[in-house]
């Protein structure tokens, strides 16, 4: 019996996990014992983590497929559902727009990132989290904190990195089929074929589209759009001892439709409606040559471009842009000596938008044109020192120069500290720096009678960031708990303010005049109680002021904590999994009111707390899994999202004051179908 299993430890290893299952039985059709005898088949099962806590210098956590299962994941927004440290809401209640929060700051300060390439920057900034399907994505990192120097200077609060589904990897072919009590139908394909030794291709398709009307609130306006969404991607790789070379095409399209609905619309002949139209092409090549595969030495060159193209138009007023990027960066990398990594490139980015709008909610309004162009080539350095597993240290420094704020150095520094394999310290500190590009990256707030102000000569936002964490591996019995505790402090020298409480009518683009800081707190504790069962414990508390019309107060719309709780449970062989999400979401403030005819305040000064539940159980079967959960079961929804909704043409019209859920449950079943050659 113990020459067996020596036998299936050995077939564990060569075979691994297949990913898709946190608890997976393998199937070999014959195996010969040390003794002779045959066996003819073996049944092996283990464990994988959906979350992972990477090794590396980076306080970075990665998200594999295993994760990804537990809830429904239709893209990229939904994939953080059972995730601490990344907070997922509409931007307002009209538009579907969905904005994340890292460190207790908008997602624009975070850099997104694709297979390692900087996208989603401007106008696709604000729908971005629905670009991504989940059933193409391989895995997520997000780093907090500054990060390294080599992917640019944007970064200010951290990274997340979206690795697509490879064409190089093992073969596979799936399938998902989803559909939730919205009406809300998604389908995804993907599939990879090895052409010969060298060359292997990818295909991956999205399809969803959500045509009913809902409004359960019964103010007049869709809880959520429509939305008619189609995306393919085509990849390509030549995989050659020395010379590595990928590619990849994207193309998607969607369109989303708002406002006014049902009898409301019927019985007014001037509807306020929501109309908005995405293009999006994207395209990159990847080129590697290895001189030196024992010293990593290597020269890599990254070309990438996109265009986005969009039509948005809110009631009467518009905003349309056509986007074009391109970005090129070539690096060098190699080891030298046993303790030292050189890292050094070049890198040019280039942006080019050209727009046309109306801000004034009338026909008769001003239809303005503007036209930024930005070219930036930049140089970094990097050195790393590397002391066996018990200490690293790495400094990055780069230089940039823009064509419209001119020279600029980004620093950073990491430092990593593991004495033992109990604990391990980390520490950051960098610099980080963002154009703005308002209109494109905030146009959902134009679903609003506000009056939009854009100040002149904006800054070009600058920010320290600053950063501790400790990771415990602490023995219970026979398992491992595992806890991680960290603080980050961001502190802007320069900041777009956008300011909701100056002017309760208005909404205010401004430089930032004063001070302006995020401190956040967050411990989590992960522990395996019992075979197939884990439980992860997590609470972050958040402290974000910024300089309101010179008074120094708390950002508004913005939770002061947050409680997470995850449960997993995968009984016997994995054939079931059960999971369960509850959230805790902690109250903030919200903008200035107006003052109403009554002389009393239009809203309350702040909202409070609130709880949401999700929970999904699953059913694996050899090639394929059902599924079905539920999302926000607790059914909290915020009530009267959308102010002044019985007259959107009126300047107390106002759809971006959310700070919680805007629809109640929803329910859901799915199909996912998986071919993995072994």
């Amino acid at each position: 019996m113990k020459r067996i299993n020596i036998i299936i430890g050995i077939l564990l290893l060569n075979i691994g996990v297949t990913e898709g299952k946190g608890l997976e039985d393998k199937d070999s059709t014959e195996v010969t014992t040390l003794d002779g005898k045959r066996i003819s088949e073996v049944t092996v099962s283990a464990h994988k983590a959906g979350r992972v806590k990477m090794s590396g210098l980076a306080n970075t956590e990665m998200i594999n497929a295993n994760e990804l299962l537990r809830a429904a994941c239709c893209n990229l927004g939904e994939s953080f559902t059972t995730n601490p440290s990344v907070d997922v809401n509409y931007a307002d209640a009209a538009t579907g727009a969905q904005q994340i929060k890292l460190l207790g700051l908008s997602g624009t300060y975070v850099q997104m990132l694709t297979e390692n390439i900087p996208n989603y920057r401007g106008a696709a900034a604000p729908f971005s989290l629905g670009y991504i399907p989940g059933p193409w994505m391989q895995s997520i990192q997000v780093s907090k904190g500054a990060s390294s120097v080599k992917n640019g200077y944007e970064s200010i609060t951290g990274q997340i990195n979206v690795e697509f589904k490879k064409p190089q990897a093992t073969p596979f072919a799936d399938a998902n089929l989803y559909y939730n009590s919205k009406g809300k139908l998604e389908a995804n394909v993907g599939a990879n074929l090895h052409l010969s030794k060298r060359w292997r291709t990818a295909l991956l398709g999205h399809y969803e589209i959500l045509d009913k009307n809902h409004d359960d609130n019964g103010d007049g306006f869709a809880d959520l759009p429509k939305i008619r969404q189609g995306a393919l991607q085509s990849r390509w790789a030549w995989m050659g001892d020395h010379y590595v070379f990928q590619a990849s095409v994207k193309g998607l399209k969607e369109h989303r439709e708002g406002g006014q609905v049902g009898h409301h619309a019927a019985n007014n002949t001037h509807p306020y409606l929501i109309d908005i139209t995405n293009e999006r092409y994207e395209a990159f090549t990847k080129n590697a040559y290895i001189f030196d595969k024992e010293r990593a030495t290597n020269i890599a060159l990254i070309l990438s471009g996109s265009q986005h193209h969009e039509n948005a138009v809110y009631g009467h007023k518009f905003y349309n842009t056509d986007q074009r990027n391109g970005y090129a960066s070539l690096m060098f990398e190699s080891d030298f000596g046993e303790h030292h990594n050189i890292s050094t490139g070049i890198s040019l980015n280039h942006d080019l938008y050209d727009q046309r709008y109306r801000l004034e909610n009338t026909m008769k309004g001003e239809e303005l044109k503007e036209r930024d162009e930005e070219t930036t080539p930049g140089a970094y350095v990097q050195y790393t020192y590397k002391l066996g597993d018990k200490l690293t240290a790495m400094g990055g420094l780069r230089w940039d120069h823009s064509n419209i704020y001119g020279s600029f150095i980004t620093p950073r520094m990491h430092l990593k500290y593991s004495p033992n394999d109990i604990v391990t310290l980390r520490a950051s500190v960098g610099k980080g720096y963002r154009t703005n590009h308002v209109l494109a990256e905030n146009n959902f707030l134009l679903a609003s009678g506000r009056q939009i102000v854009i100040d002149q000569d904006l800054d070009q936002e600058e920010a320290w960031n600053y950063g501790i964490s400790a990771a415990l591996k602490v023995p219970v019995g026979e398992k491992t708990l595992e806890l991680n505790a960290e603080y980050y402090y961001t502190n802007f020298n320069h900041q777009l303010l956008v300011d909701l409480d100056t002017d309760p009518h208005a909404v205010h683009f401004t430089n930032l005049n004063g001070d302006s800081y995020s401190h956040t707190y967050q411990l989590e504790a992960t522990y395996p109680f019992f075979k197939g069962f884990t439980l992860t414990a997590t609470y972050r508390r958040t402290n974000v002021k910024s300089t309101y019309n010179g008074e120094l107060r708390e950002k508004p719309l913005t939770n002061k904590y947050k409680g997470l709780l995850t449960a997993s449970y995968a009984p016997g062989l994995g054939k079931w999994q059960f999971d369960v999400t509850l959230q805790l979401n902690g109250g903030g403030r919200l903008p200035t009111a107006y003052t109403t005819a009554e002389g009393l305040p239009s809203w309350d000064e702040r909202y409070k707390g609130y709880e949401q539940l999700s929970a999904q159980v699953t059913r694996f079967f050899r090639y394929w899994s059902i599924y079905a959960g539920g999302e926000n079961i607790t059914g909290f929804k915020q009530k009267n999202p959308i102010i002044g909704a019985n007259d959107p043409w009126g300047p107390n019209f106002d759809s971006t004051m959310i700070w919680g859920p805007v629809h109640g449950a929803i329910y859901y079943i799915g199909v996912r179908l998986n071919w993995n050659k072994i």
